[in-house]
């Protein structure tokens, strides 16, 4: 997945591979491994590779060693990673402990609705890993139009649905026009 999103990037950035393969000091060749996800980058070159790109490296290094399912990649799942926002938060509450089966959790997140219950309430914590590949039906944290959401993700004739376990709770359809980020996976909801 790292290879795809450095080759997402790239072509965005309106750079070929000669010229980034200059302004990285790496092989063409080896650069070619990296973004077919035939071999992935020392943490060294990923620097390197962003730093080139001008973007944050650890949104990147958290797509390290994941790959993408065929699934994944028919829904253009990478298009929905981000790669040069981060999640801003505005109330630190404290610390939590980790709890040692989630040890790849980012951070924990406050439930602000009773969108998962009965699962999870509101007022519970749902422990999150960024950019983190959900499979269909997996609980994620998303951002759609601005409004962070702790929904499942579910793939349905072709569209992504953000649907609640609160069955009083109506199902968002992502549209093409939304502007959508999926943050990470709740690893604690299944």
């Amino acid at each position: 997945m790292i290879g795809d999103m450095i080759a997402k990037v790239r072509k965005e950035k309106g750079l070929t591979k000669t010229e980034l393969a200059k302004l990285t000091d790496i092989n063409i060749g080896h650069l070619t491994h990296i973004e077919k996800g035939e071999r992935n980058p020392s943490h060294k070159a990923l620097k390197n590779i962003c730093r080139a790109l001008d973007i944050p490296y650890q949104q990147l290094m958290y797509t390290y060693d994941k790959q993408v399912s065929e699934e994944q990649e028919n829904y253009g799942f990478i298009n929905n990673i981000s790669y040069n926002k981060v999640l801003a938060v505005s109330n630190l509450h404290d610390f939590i402990n980790c709890p040692s089966n989630m040890p790849s959790a980012s951070l924990a997140v406050k439930m602000n609705d009773n969108a998962m219950e009965p699962k999870m309430k509101k007022g519970d914590y749902a422990f999150i890993e960024f950019n983190s590949l959900l499979e269909n039906k997996e609980v994620g944290l998303f951002s759609i139009n601005n409004k962070i959401l702790i929904r499942r993700f579910v793939i349905r004739k072709g569209k992504v649905v953000l649907k609640p376990d609160n069955k009083d709770l109506e199902e968002i359809e992502v549209k093409d026009s939304d502007e959508f980020y999926i943050v990470g996976k709740v690893l604690n909801c299944k």
